[in-house]
C-alpha cells in the first residue's frame, strides 16, 4: 500500500490533479466561509447550476473547445444569474431562497436544452461539455492548474485587501452602512468573488457538486472556531486536504471519479466536525445537556431533603 502511494506521489498526472484540487479546496474554503456566515449557502448551488448554459453557448458561438473559452461563458452566465438573484430579492417581495430556486431551475433547464441541441453539432461529443455537469478532475492539465493558481492568488489577495470591509459587512451590515460603506456594492463585489471561485471549480467537481465544495469546508471549520480568521484558515485547510485525499483515493482505486470522491472526503470531515468538535459538536452539546440535567436534578433533590428536614 505504501509503495503504491509513493508511486502515485511521483506521478506527474497525480501531482497536477492533486495540486489543482487543493487549490480549489483553498479557494472554496475561504470564500465559502463568507457565504455560510451570511446564510447564503445555497448561493453557490444556484450559480454553479446557472453556469451550464454559459458553457454550452460559449462552445456553440465560438466552436472552441478550450477550457478558458468555456469557463468565460460559464462566468458570464454565472454573473448574470447572480445579478438576477440579487435583483429579484432587492426589487420584489420574493425572498432570497425563492429567487435562487427560480433562477437556478430556469438556467439549468436552459443548459440541459442547449446541451441536447449541441450534441447535433459536429465534434460536440469531443468537446467535453458533459464534464462540466459532474466534473472530470482527471482532465486537468498543467495550464489549467496555472490558471487556477493565478485566479486563486488574485481572489485571496482581494480577500486580504478587503478583509475589514468583508468582516464588518458579514457580521453587521447595518453598522457598516452607518459608517459610510456602500453595502450594496460590497454585496455585489463579494458575490462576484464567490462566482469566480465557483467557475474555477466546475471542471474539477462539476455544476452539481460545486456547492458542496463551497459549503462543507466552511461548515466544518465553523464548528471548531468562532473567530473569522481562524475559521477561514481551517476551511482552506480542510478544502485542500479533501482535494489531495480525494485525488489519492480515486487514483489508487481504478474507476473512482475524482470529483465525487473529493466531495465525499470533505463530507466526512464536515460530519466528524459536526459530531466531535470540542465546543460546537453535537456530542459535546449532548454531554453538556446531560450535565445540566444532572445538576438540575441534584439541586431539586437537595432542596427536597432540606425541606423534609425542616418539616421534621
Amino acid at each position: 500500500m505504501m509503495d503504491n502511494v509513493l508511486f502515485l506521489l511521483q506521478d506527474y498526472t497525480f501531482r497536477t490533479v492533486a495540486l489543482g484540487s487543493a487549490l480549489l479546496g483553498i479557494i472554496s474554503g475561504v470564500l465559502g466561509s463568507f457565504a455560510v456566515l451570511r446564510r447564503q449557502s445555497l448561493f453557490g448551488d444556484g450559480v454553479s447550476h446557472a453556469a451550464l448554459p454559459g458553457v454550452i453557448l460559449a462552445f456553440l458561438l465560438t466552436g472552441n473547445k478550450n477550457t478558458e473559452v468555456l469557463l468565460l461563458g460559464a462566468l458570464a452566465s454565472g454573473l448574470l444569474a447572480a445579478l438576477f438573484i440579487t435583483g429579484i430579492e432587492k426589487n420584489s417581495h420574493i425572498r432570497f431562497d425563492s429567487a435562487l430556486a427560480l433562477v437556478m431551475s430556469v438556467f439549468f433547464g436552459l443548459g440541459l436544452v442547449l446541451l441536447t441541441y449541441s450534441q447535433k453539432v459536429p465534434n460536440a461529443n469531443q468537446a467535453g461539455l458533459k464534464r462540466f455537469i459532474y466534473g472530470q478532475a482527471s482532465t486537468l492539465l498543467s495550464r489549467d492548474v496555472i490558471l487556477m493558481a493565478a485566479c486563486a492568488a488574485i481572489l485571496l489577495s482581494l480577500v486580504v485587501l478587503f478583509w475589514k470591509e468583508f468582516k464588518l459587512f458579514t457580521f453587521d451590515p447595518e453598522f457598516a452602512q452607518t459608517l459610510g460603506f456602500h453595502t450594496g456594492r460590497l454585496n455585489l463585489f463579494l458575490s462576484l468573488l464567490i462566482v469566480l471561485a465557483i467557475i474555477i471549480g466546475l471542471q474539477t467537481v462539476g455544476v452539481v457538486l460545486m456547492s458542496a465544495m463551497l459549503i462543507a469546508p466552511a461548515a466544518a471549520a465553523r464548528q471548531w472556531s468562532g473567530r473569522l480568521w481562524l475559521m477561514v484558515l481551517l476551511a482552506a485547510g480542510f478544502g485542500a486536504v479533501s482535494g489531495v485525499l480525494g485525488t489519492l483515493f480515486s487514483s489508487a482505486v481504478p474507476g473512482l471519479p475524482t470529483g465525487p470522491v473529493i466531495v465525499v472526503c470533505i463530507t466526512v470531515i464536515a460530519t466528524f466536525s459536526l459530531l466531535f468538535a470540542p465546543h460546537r459538536g453535537l456530542l459535546r452539546r449532548i454531554l453538556d445537556r446531560r450535565k445540566t440535567r444532572a445538576r438540575f436534578q441534584a439541586g431539586i433533590s437537595t432542596t427536597i431533603l432540606k425541606e423534609r428536614r425542616r418539616l421534621s
